[in-house]
């Protein structure tokens, strides 16, 4: 069977129903046929521009990204969280570490427990060393108390030995006073019992006089003579008695020599109760410190957070400054982000934020500004040329104020800062 051909061309059996077709139907004008094409062309031209249109709406609907308004500065970054690394502030070896990754802890929890047997051996040293010196000083205050009783017994005993002496003094000076008057008047007397003995003696050898009354006056005499003589002794012996008193004046010079020797003792032992007192203090801050060290050997936890790594285990030995895990607070967790550096001039700190998890980008998280970078980043180090400044990037940290357990460190995340205005405007996110 040989194919039909139209001016040459091999006509398909389709194609040659169709000519079959238009070859039955009635004839028309001339210029119907160009009228037909370009309806034809307009028609696919306005079918095309349809579809782009629809692909447009489509693209723009289910693809596009929503178009950001000027009240919003776009972020994109990460959560991430400051960790603290928390380590033993001594020595020793690990005896119990109480939590793993992934546990929650409160501010004061134990986390962790060394080996505390030398450092309680030098604790009990130190409070049987903190008791010895601590009888010692007692003994010494007690000491200085017996010193201070004696030292008031001596002040009174030279006072009283003055006053004693000065008394002696005084009652044989006037006892000496009185014994040297009354040796003047038996002198006196005696005087003038010796004239009457002269003159009644002469008189009675002339007859002048009795025998007897011759006798009288010379026996007078004799008799006060006895008593001037007893007068001088009573005298002398006033004398001796002033001596002696006046000796004694010595005495409070005596007592007083005691009452330095006192007060001698008193600060010697008021040196020692000193040095007692610097041991003392020594030995309560070895005491302390001892305890401190035992206390260090407890390992808790600075602030509420979550572990996020163990790094040791019991039985190792662990020096000072030797993390035994991290610790991470999550209601304390922020966005990393940067801002293009020719928007970051709009971001202040402080400013309201919002922050979307890949979890439910419908439901924002409330933050706000906590930190803008001093500098720019991901630039080359001269850049001179517009373009490249603009694609300059400021690092900002948005500080989350809610989302506490579903944000967690190193999560994409996408968030929006509102530099003007205090409505947030709605913006359609897919």
């Amino acid at each position: 069977m040989t194919t039909p051909t139209l001016q040459g061309v091999p006509v398909q059996p389709q194609q040659r129903k169709q000519l079959d077709a238009d070859s039955t139907k009635p004839d028309v004008p001339g210029d119907a046929k160009p009228v037909a094409t370009r309806r034809r062309r307009i028609m696919m031209i306005v079918s095309g521009v349809v579809l782009i249109g629809a692909a447009i709406l489509v693209w723009r609907v289910f693809f596009a990204a929503p178009a950001v308004p000027d009240s919003i500065v776009a972020v994109s970054g990460r959560i991430e969280g400051d960790d603290s690394a928390v380590a033993s502030k001594t020595t020793g070896r690990i005896l119990e570490v109480r939590v793993r990754e992934g546990d929650s802890v409160n501010t004061g929890d134990t986390i962790a427990i060394l080996d505390d047997a030398q450092i309680r051996a030098r604790e009990n040293q130190a409070r049987a060393a903190l008791l010895e010196a601590d009888a010692k000083d007692k003994a010494a205050q007690e000491q200085i108390a017996v010193l201070q009783d004696q030292l008031e017994q001596s002040r009174l005993q030279v006072v009283q030995s003055k006053l004693d002496t000065e008394g002696h003094v005084g009652q044989a000076k006037a006892d000496l006073a009185t014994a040297q008057s009354e040796l003047a008047q038996q002198q006196a007397a005696y005087q003038i019992a010796a004239f009457d003995k002269d003159a009644y003696t002469r008189l009675a050898k002339s007859g002048a006089v009795s025998e007897r009354q011759g006798l009288q006056a010379s026996t007078t005499a004799d008799q006060q003579a006895a008593a001037v003589a007893a007068a001088k002794r009573r005298v002398e012996a006033s004398q001796g008695a002033l001596t002696t008193a006046e000796a004694s004046l010595s005495n409070p010079g005596i007592r007083e020599s005691q009452v330095a020797l006192v007060r001698r003792q008193i600060a010697q032992q008021q040196a020692e109760v000193a040095s007692a007192a610097a041991q003392t203090q020594q030995v309560r801050a070895e005491l302390a410190e001892a305890e401190d060290n035992r206390r260090d050997l407890t390992i808790k936890a600075p602030f509420s957070g979550t572990v996020m790594t163990r790094a040791a285990e019991p039985g190792e030995v662990v020096i000072a400054g030797t993390a035994v895990l991290t610790l991470l607070n999550l209601s304390k967790v922020y966005l990393r982000g940067f801002v293009p550096e020719g928007q970051i001039g709009k971001v202040k700190i402080g400013q309201a934020a919002r922050v979307y998890l890949d979890s439910n980008q419908q439901k924002p998280i409330d933050a706000y500004v906590s930190r803008i970078d001093p500098q720019a980043t991901f630039t080359p180090e001269n850049t001179y040329f517009r373009d490249d400044r603009v694609k300059q990037v400021v690092g900002v940290k948005l500080q989350l104020k809610g989302g506490f357990g579903f944000a967690k460190p190193g999560m994409p995340v996408d968030g929006e800062i509102l530099v003007r205005g205090d409505t947030w405007p709605k913006v359609s996110r897919k």
